[in-house]
């Protein structure tokens, strides 16, 4: 993780909370397959927090081997590009005339400044929604109440239920907050092909200055 998330980040993991659900992790990894393995569990806070302009926030790691990286909906270059991505990648070309991306990873992204996060950050292996309810609500709702108070202009893009159910964290006078359903097949002509959400992004970080995402 990068240096500027230590004190935060500290200061969560020696809450009881977050103790409480350490000591499950713990024996969840020792007894099951979890993903992502434990050392890219937190790999979404790589990204520089004082470059952070944009928040992608989604539901669970994949739950299917060699998926999960610690991104939301990212997947190492080796792995089939997954359902979802494939239709964020279709969004963003009916949006913008085409992505960037070869393959399913989203690491371009992480340096432009996304923060690419799951509301919950482990999953058992093929069973979604697992690790749902041991405390990664909570510290992620923390994470987005540290970034709504310390950083100027982000954009928050919030996919399916779970990620929306973040939205009264955020300022709306001084963020914008973006939310669909989830990409994944079963809701993405529920409302998530057609939201524009890569094209409003890019131009609110234009009116306030900032670079766009090379999506």
């Amino acid at each position: 993780m990068h240096d500027s998330w230590k004190p935060f980040l500290k200061s969560e993991f020696d809450k009881p909370y977050f103790k409480e659900l350490s000591a499950f992790l713990h024996s969840e990894y020792e007894q099951k397959v979890i993903y992502p393995k434990k050392s890219l569990v937190f790999s979404a806070f790589a990204t520089d927090l004082n470059e952070v302009k944009v928040v992608i926030l989604g539901q669970d790691p994949y739950h299917t081997p060699g998926a999960a990286e610690g991104l939301a909906f990212s997947v190492p270059n080796s792995q089939p590009i997954p359902p979802s991505l494939v239709n964020i990648y279709k969004e963003i070309d009916n949006d913008i005339g085409g992505h960037a991306n070869k393959t399913g990873s989203l690491r371009n992204w992480q340096k432009q400044g996304v923060l690419l996060l799951n509301t919950v950050l482990t999953v058992e292996a093929h069973k979604a929604g697992s690790h749902r309810g041991k405390g990664w609500e909570t510290f992620t709702t923390e994470v987005i109440k540290y970034l709504n108070e310390t950083r100027p202009h982000l954009v928050f893009i919030l996919w399916g239920r779970d990620a929306r159910n973040k939205k009264s964290l955020i300022d709306q006078t001084k963020h914008l907050v973006l939310e669909s359903p989830h990409p994944s097949p079963l809701s993405a002509y529920a409302g998530f092909f057609g939201n524009h959400h890569f094209s409003r992004t890019n131009e609110f970080l234009r009116q306030n200055g900032m670079t766009e995402i090379v999506w």
